[in-house]
């Protein structure tokens, strides 16, 4: 009896024992699905001046800016910043510079210097808010007939312009992006505008080569520009007198991908030795891209100096561009 007793109690310790000890049944873990995030992509825009891609639409308005380049103005402020320069002569041998700003805004931009009329129908190719200080007859006969909306010094001498202390008049008016808009604003001028783009293409490998390029407007040293082929960089550092061409604030060198050198007419249209200069008419001009060279005609198409190749356009390669002026090709050396 005592024994059966035993047995009963023993199978009941051993039955609860295997009970505790008997592991619970594993489920396989449930994998969360990942919620599908709506995976839209970004959406890339181009800047229409220099063919740059970017992620929000380019909609701000060109601003072109009349810049000194008399020794005395060297080095500028706001020019590495500029998606199109063109330098053209003033007076005498001396060049003056047409920065076209729309990608990318220096915090300030100068010297500031005058109007001429040829300067204004560059600009007006792009519909830019035009800053100047100062014009010729025809200039001022042009803005103030409603040619293109524009800002000058003349008007704003100390307040958003200002006079540099480091340098003397005519050679220390700058102005402020942030003076740019708030003019722009208190005169009703738009700052938003939709920009037809320049046209751009590869043009790898075109031409025959040319790494450094030489334009001679006089024999005087200050006027001789100098563009030299950074092969690794892919593009152009510029040259003044044998002096590199950078900010005079941020020391940013100025690099640009085209340089394109148009041959027009230049007449002497005064005592004070202004000129007339044919931006209209077309003629011969080189373009040089990718260290190398293409002889090509220019054409003016709706106010802009495009380059073309047997009547087929032949473009720009994505980057910022110096457009030279020039009366006559054989000022321009390159090897």
């Amino acid at each position: 009896m005592k024994r059966w007793i035993l047995a009963i109690i023993s199978v009941l310790l051993f039955s609860g024992c295997a009970k505790q000890e008997q592991p619970k049944e594993r489920t396989a873990p449930v994998e969360e699905t990942p919620k599908q995030e709506e995976s839209t992509p970004k959406q890339t825009f181009v800047f229409p001046l220099t063919g740059k891609l970017t992620e929000t639409k380019p909609t701000h308005r060109a601003v072109a800016v009349m810049i000194n380049n008399h020794p005395k103005a060297r080095p500028q402020s706001g020019l590495p910043k500029a998606d199109i320069v063109y330098e053209v002569l003033a007076e005498g041998d001396l060049t003056r510079f047409l920065a076209i700003f729309q990608s990318e805004f220096p915090e300030k931009v100068g010297p500031v210097r005058s109007a001429r009329d040829y300067y204004i129908e560059l600009s007006k190719g792009f519909d830019a808010l035009y800053i100047c200080h100062g014009w010729s007859p025809e200039a001022k006969q042009m803005l103030e007939s409603g040619a293109t909306d524009y800002l000058n010094g003349l008007f704003y001498d100390g307040t958003l312009f200002k006079r540099a202390s480091f340098r003397k008049a005519p050679h220390n008016s700058y102005i402020t992006f942030a003076n740019i808009e708030k003019g722009a604003i208190e005169k009703g001028y738009a700052l938003e505008e939709n920009i037809e783009p320049l046209p751009f293409f590869e043009n790898e490998g075109d031409g025959q080569p040319a790494k450094q390029v030489e334009i001679a407007y006089s024999r005087q040293a200050y006027a001789r520009v100098q563009y030299m082929y950074i092969p690794e960089k892919k593009g152009y550092f510029r040259y003044s007198a044998g002096e590199q061409t950078m900010d005079y604030d941020t020391h940013e060198p100025v690099f640009v991908q085209n340089v394109f050198v148009v041959a027009a007419k230049h007449t002497i249209s005064d005592s004070y030795g202004r000129r007339d200069i044919d931006l209209t008419s077309g003629g011969k001009g080189y373009l040089f891209q990718n260290g190398t060279v293409r002889a090509v005609e220019w054409k003016n198409v709706n106010g802009r100096l495009l380059p073309y190749e047997n009547g087929v356009p032949v473009g720009f390669v994505p980057g910022k561009t110096w457009v030279n002026i020039v009366p006559q090709l054989d000022i321009v050396q390159y090897h």
